[in-house]
């Protein structure tokens, strides 16, 4: 598994969207969001998503300049036709127009559908934290996740990210409704490694290892009963909103040919907020249980693996590597 330096990283990411049409503003957003992915150690979010993007660009799926149409139905309510726009794009299109809205009214929500996949969640809370608002984000998936005592995949991961400043810093949570996202599946497919037990279930609903099996099977949820309410309540939530499909209807998020139905949700919010790094530090001294060095905040991990690999460079998988390598060499001869 090669160590890449991120600018090496990002040059032939940038050469890849250029080739595919993509105009360097947007082609930035995208390569920050799956760059910043890939040094987070999330590599079901990072590079490997970059092959199908271009694919769905050159088949006229994904439309690699819209930035999505908005229409404000409410003062604080934001519907957006995304236009099979790049989901970044689009996602912070909408967020910048929530925070302009939320200046002046405290909250401000959008409902984005016909939009492509908008990548990790936490990307977007840890942008609005660090300019000193809160921001709760949630997006649909395709059906990936089976029902608690269901046996195929009914609904979708569903993720939910919040990031907010704490007082001297900022608190980000993103965490999917399944116990792992598909993107880990197919990352753990690609690196030919099995995956743990009571992850997945297989194309026949039989538990399995094999990774490879599966990418056609269903997903558990996590925490049993519990994950599966909040998952098929925020699809719920998202898809009235938004007015797209739903369960096995949504389409475009796995594949290089379908136009993406899925749902996305922002909610901004702007008021003063009463400081809580005190109370956050007292979970970082408390005294950690056998098996664990130090108690955890929830996104701390990612932003010390990313603080390394900008140093350090970014163990990309041999797979994702190489399909990098050949989608940005049309631009030029690519040396290792």
């Amino acid at each position: 598994m090669p160590v890449v330096p991120v600018s090496r990283a990002s040059e032939l990411v940038d050469r890849a969207l250029a080739a595919a049409g993509v105009p360097p503003d947007n082609a930035a957003l995208q390569r920050d969001l799956l760059l910043d992915a890939e040094m987070r150690g999330i590599a079901s979010h990072g590079l490997l998503r970059l092959p199908r993007l271009v694919e769905r660009i050159g088949n006229g799926v994904a439309d690699p300049l819209t930035r999505g149409q908005h229409e404000w139905t409410a003062p604080g309510f934001l519907k957006v036709d995304g236009e099979q726009g790049l989901g970044p794009v689009v996602a912070q299109a909408a967020i910048d127009a929530l925070l302009d809205r939320a200046a002046t009214q405290g909250v401000a929500v959008a409902a984005i559908a016909n939009s492509n996949h908008i990548g990790m969640l936490g990307f977007y809370a840890d942008r609005v934290a660090e300019a000193g608002r809160c921001l709760i984000a949630f997006s649909t998936s395709e059906a990936l996740v089976h029902p608690w005592g269901g046996r195929r995949a009914m609904i979708g991961t569903n993720p939910i990210a919040i990031g907010l400043p704490t007082g001297d810093g900022i608190f980000m949570m993103d965490t999917a409704t399944s116990i792992v996202s598909m993107g880990e599946i197919h990352d753990h497919a690609d690196r030919g490694t099995p995956i743990p037990l009571g992850w997945a279930l297989d194309g026949d609903g039989n538990p399995t290892t094999d990774a490879a099996a599966a990418r056609s099977g269903a997903i558990a949820p996590f925490g049993g009963p519990k994950g599966y309410a909040l998952g098929l309540a925020f699809e719920l939530m998202l898809t009235a909103l938004a007015g797209s499909s739903i369960g096995r209807e949504v389409k475009g998020t796995l594949d290089s040919t379908k136009r993406c139905t899925k749902a996305d949700l922002f909610i901004v919010i702007d008021q003063p907020l009463a400081p809580v790094a005190a109370f956050v530090e007292m979970l970082r001294q408390e005294t950690p249980a056998e098996g664990f060095d130090h108690v955890r905040i929830p996104g701390e991990r990612g932003r010390d693996l990313r603080r390394r690999a900008l140093a350090d460079g970014i163990n990309i998988a041999d797979v994702t590597w190489s399909r990098l390598q050949d989608l940005a060499a049309p631009a030029s001869i690519i040396e290792d």
